[in-house]
């Protein structure tokens, strides 16, 4: 046990710095990629007014333009590293050309789009606020702070509009405010504006930019009634925007490529009035992995392997795994044909397989995501459904969690070493409470993305199989009484010393806190205003049949002979760590953090940690030859003790 402790020190400090390092990569040079973005998407709107038809109109302009794409490429270099940065550097040089030789303003404009979107793939940032922006607030914020300048109706007229030089900007303007995302004003009202009067407002809160950028941004757009007569009637209007995300990058110019100018405008002055509408109407939406995964074909067709390998995990990450709850409870079959669907998109690019299969395999997951979408469909909802899934969510995470638990609480009834109980139920309770912070602050605070879900899944499964796999080889060589006798008199006041008091409450809280964090995500997903009570009702059932197993273990192990208690313990342990490891590399596999070879005609068994996929059934096999070696090692050191005592009896 105290090797265990160790074992389980050392692991625990690399899991920690894995948790430290990891936000510290994501966050580097936040401030300075949402300065570069902000440069390129200025470029993008700009340009137009220095430059037509091969030459300057507005020689400040192109001034400032020539100027804005040098700090960009400038900017490129001082970035972290990343793969990707040499081939921004070299797309940035490539508009500096464009500027120089004065191109026309659509190819500056399309580079300029192109050159932030790619910005933002390689140095993520957050691009959408967490809740639909409050309009109401947003006007009264934008009377305090902006009308002075832009104009009570944002005309850009305002009474101290005639003492700036530049003028305010006009949100009235329909042909610029058409290449304007809310993105874009979000990181103008969030940062300012070099060489003008706008200032920074980084000190309001991001939800108060965001209901000030969804109101300036409303201003140019008129019939918002027939923009909501389009969004209502029209489900490929909808499927455009999956989410708040889409809503606040998309752009009117670039709407209007797809369904019209016209039509484009007027959706686009229903949805910026009305942002909480994108919200309610694609809750049961798979548009964005379509959108993700078309992506990824058209980057595999141009050669761009890892851009085409990143779009179709986004694909699973971002479009597919939030609808995972909902549809497990709905269909779980179906789920299942998706997960293996995708994990086949994401193998083929891999392999280098041919344009033709990738294509062929993305195009079988069209209808198995209209079958998802009907399945997910609001009116499919009952309070059955929900009922059963909370029901079984619960019940599925929280079993092997009270198993493992449980175990661990009749060896302590057993040793008689009731001193140490208060460190596994200190474990357990932790790690309800920490579930219930992870609750709000999923919530309230922060936004916990698929990857970070399969992560913490993956790297808590594998840590919790490591450590049962020493604890059940453990057992397995005290599972004879006389050996179990001899290790109490030997061993025992050191074995449970301090340190590994310390190790069963690290373990609980590790095996409990794994299954609350799965489970609170998949309740998240589930809860709705309607079926609240039916999820706790569910949720209910799951724990007072949990409880039930809990009494029933408990009970009898206190009758079971020591050494059958320790074979059967070691039993379940080993079976558990089976189990965790299969589920540990299909989470890390999801996640992108491992490759993914699929088995076709493998059956699919999650409860028991089986997927369809080489890397897990490996993994497997290699912990069943490890467990095959310790139990063979353990008998083979019984034997020898045996002999050992016949001996000294014989003599």
């Amino acid at each position: 046990m105290r090797q265990c402790a160790r074992i389980y020190s050392i692991l625990l400090s690399v899991l920690a710095l894995v948790t430290i390092c990891s936000p510290i990569a994501a966050q580097t040079k936040k401030a300075e990629v949402e300065t570069l973005w902000r440069l390129l998407d200025y470029i993008a709107v700009d340009y137009p007014g220095a430059v037509d038809k091969g030459k300057v109109i507005n020689e400040a302009e192109y001034s400032e333009m020539e100027e804005f794409s040098g700090t960009v490429v400038d900017g490129f270099a001082k970035l972290a590293q990343n793969p990707n940065r040499a081939d921004l550097i070299a797309k940035g040089n490539e508009l500096n050309t464009a500027i120089d030789s004065k191109a026309s303003p659509d190819a500056v404009a399309r580079q300029a789009r192109s050159l932030a979107t790619d910005l933002l793939r390689s140095y993520p940032v957050p691009l959408a606020p967490k809740a639909a922006p409050n309009m109401q607030n947003g006007k009264q914020l934008y009377a305090q702070n902006c009308a002075s300048c832009h104009g009570t109706s944002g005309n850009g007229q305002g009474p101290d509009a005639g003492q700036l030089n530049p003028a305010p900007i006009a949100f009235t303007d329909v042909e610029r405010a058409r290449e304007r995302s809310l993105f874009a004003l979000y990181q103008v009202i969030g940062q300012g504006l070099d060489g003008t009067a706008m200032q920074s407002f980084a000190d309001l809160p991001a939800q108060d930019r965001w209901d000030m950028a969804a109101y300036a941004g409303s201003f140019a757009f008129k019939e918002a009634s027939k923009g909501q007569g389009l969004w209502k009637n029209d489900a490929s209007i909808r499927a455009l925007f999956p989410d708040l995300a889409a809503l606040v990058s998309m752009t009117s110019a670039n709407l209007g490529k797809q369904i019209g100018p016209e039509r484009a405008d007027a959706v686009m002055a229903f949805l910026r009035n009305h942002p909480e509408a994108v919200g309610t109407a694609s809750s049961g939406s798979l548009a964005l992995s379509r959108t993700k995964l078309k992506e990824s074909l058209a980057a595999y067709q141009a050669g761009r392997k890892d851009e085409a390998e990143a779009f179709a995990l986004s694909a699973y990450l971002d479009g597919f795994e939030p609808l995972e709850p909902a549809l497990a409870s709905r269909d779980p079959s179906l789920l299942k044909a998706i997960e293996r669907a995708m994990a086949r998109v994401r193998a083929a690019i891999g392999d280098d397989l041919p344009v033709a299969e990738v294509e062929s395999r993305i195009g079988a997951l069209d209808g198995l995501f209209s079958e998802a979408e009907t399945a997910l469909d609001a009116d499919q909802a009952s309070q059955a459904s929900a009922f059963v899934g909370a029901f079984t969510i619960l019940l599925r995470e929280g079993l092997e969690a009270l198993l493992i638990v449980v175990a661990m609480i009749a060896f302590l009834r057993k040793a008689e070493r009731p001193e140490v109980m208060p460190y596994v139920h200190g474990g357990w309770i932790t790690a309800l409470l920490a579930g219930g912070i992870t609750w709000f602050a999923a919530t309230y605070l922060i936004g916990i993305s698929g990857a970070s879900r399969e992560l913490t899944e993956g790297f808590g499964s594998l840590f919790a199989a490591v450590i049962l796999l020493f604890v059940g080889l453990w057992m397995h060589g005290k599972s004879r009484a006389d050996e179990w006798q001899r290790y109490i008199r030997e061993t025992m006041s050191k074995a449970l010393s301090r340190g590994s008091a310390w190790f069963l409450f690290g373990l609980a809280f590790i095996v409990v806190y794994r299954e609350v964090f799965e489970t609170i995500l998949f309740f998240a997903a589930l809860w709705t205003a309607d079926n609240g009570m039916t999820i706790l009702a569910g949720s209910g059932v799951a724990i007072l049949l949990l409880s039930v197993i809990a009494w029933a273990m408990l009970r009898y192990s206190q009758k079971l002979p020591i050494g059958k208690f320790f074979a059967y313990s070691s039993a379940l342990m080993i079976v558990l760590t089976v189990i965790l490891t299969g589920k540990g590399i299909a989470a890390l596999q999801e996640a992108g953090l491992m490759s993914v070879t699929p088995l076709s005609d493998f059956p699919q068994i999650a409860m028991l940690g089986i997927f369809p996929a080489v890397q897990s059934l490996i993994a497997q096999v290699l912990v069943i030859a490890v467990i095959a070696a310790g139990y063979w090692y353990n008998v083979r050191l019984k034997y020898i003790q045996d002999y050992s005592i016949s001996d000294q009896n014989e003599f």
